[in-house]
């Protein structure tokens, strides 16, 4: 299991602790583990955040 899949389950089980059903708790529950995964797979290399958080810069 990468990094990043265990990102992915870590925050939606955190979200799904954290907000407690309804419509909203769910969505909560997905943005926590889309965070998770996005943090996981800069962890593995997989992305840049750094370079997505700049932007284009000036140049």
């Amino acid at each position: 299991m990468t990094t990043s899949s265990l990102g992915l389950v870590a925050g939606l089980l955190l979200g799904v602790a954290a907000a407690a059903g309804g419509f909203t708790g769910f969505l909560f529950a997905l943005v926590l583990g889309v965070a998770g995964y996005l943090i996981g797979g800069q962890h593995d290399g997989e992305f840049d955040l750094g370079a997505v958080l700049r932007g284009r810069g000036h140049g």
